[in-house]
């Protein structure tokens, strides 16, 4: 990895704690959302919460949490923004290990949902996951403008425009020959819409929850935009010097099949630099928002130098 800066303030014990904490609050959360699911069914459930609610760090809903913090709200009310997205997020990795999409067996550390439950299950409850997130919006937050907003900004984030749109740049990737002529636009354009438009919403949809001015706005938005890219980089750089024990998934799948990414476009070396550029920014955001946004900061630097 990255000769990463190491953070002013804290220890990295922190930054941790308070993931553990906002984990373990948002599996609460999303347990007790889905036990209001009365006429869903029992194998259906099951297999929602086995995605939804095992192993994994949470970094979206802790994003919502820290950056409605950081604007000045508080976590009760960021809470159902930080469900939606980690719903959204859950169905996109199921949807993702299928063996129509990247066809892997292990998530987490555990057999992919698909390996568990058959694939018309997992599609199913991916689809179900998709829509409980706008629903969780619809029910749980009680000022109108508000969850239109939140549903609009996760939305935007998760179809065409985003999540889904970049999935398609990345899983039908271009040929060999027209991936030669591939610039750094072309990586940084399917790494913006598959993996940061999701976080950038976390960011926002938190910031939103938490009652942000639009200076403060502009702020998270620079923030969530950095730390977007900066996690795909990272992604990208494991892919190929992590293992598989590691990761709790299958690596070097992306040089197998030929997917345009960081290393592959620039190298090891370049790959690195353009991490540091963008961990600069987010920590720069973070503090122009002011004292309250230290902990985005620390995230920033946890992220940077994450190794699964």
């Amino acid at each position: 990895m990255a000769s990463i800066p190491a953070a002013a303030d804290a220890p990295a014990a922190t930054i941790h704690e308070t993931l553990d904490r906002a984990a373990a609050q948002t599996d609460a959360f999303l347990s007790d959302f889905l036990s209001t699911q009365s006429q869903c069914p029992a194998p259906l459930m099951e297999a929602i919460r086995y995605s939804l609610l095992g192993p994994g760090k949470r970094i979206r809903p802790a994003l919502a949490i820290l950056c409605a913090r950081a604007v000045g709200g508080n976590q009760e009310d960021a809470m159902p923004a930080a469900g939606a997205v980690e719903l959204i997020h859950c169905f996109s990795l199921v949807h993702d290990d299928l063996p129509a999409m990247d066809d892997d067996d292990l998530r987490r550390g555990r057999p992919t949902n698909h390996k568990v439950f058959g694939d018309a299950l997992a599609i199913l409850a991916g689809d179900a996951m998709n829509t409980l997130a706008f629903e969780l919006l619809a029910v749980g937050v009680p000022d109108a403008r508000l969850a239109l907003a939140l549903s609009r900004e996760l939305a935007v984030a998760t179809g065409a425009q985003g999540m889904i749109g970049g999935q398609v740049l990345d899983t039908c990737h271009p040929r060999q020959a027209d991936r030669a002529a591939a610039t750094l636009a072309d990586l940084q354009r399917v790494h913006r819409m598959k993996t940061g438009a999701l976080i950038n919403a976390a960011c926002r949809m938190g910031a939103l929850s938490g009652r942000a001015t639009p200076a403060a706005m502009n702020h998270i938005d620079a923030y969530g935009k950095a730390i977007g890219l900066m996690f795909q980089i990272v992604d990208d750089l494991l892919d190929v010097t992590a293992t598989a024990e590691q990761l709790g998934k299958r690596t070097g799948k992306d040089a197998e099949i030929g997917k345009l990414t960081y290393p592959s476009l620039l190298g090891l070396d370049a790959t690195r630099r353009h991490l540091t550029e963008q961990l600069t920014l987010s920590i720069n955001a973070a503090a122009a928002l002011g004292p309250d946004a230290a902990k985005l900061a620390d995230l920033a630097h946890m992220l940077a130098a994450r190794s699964k």
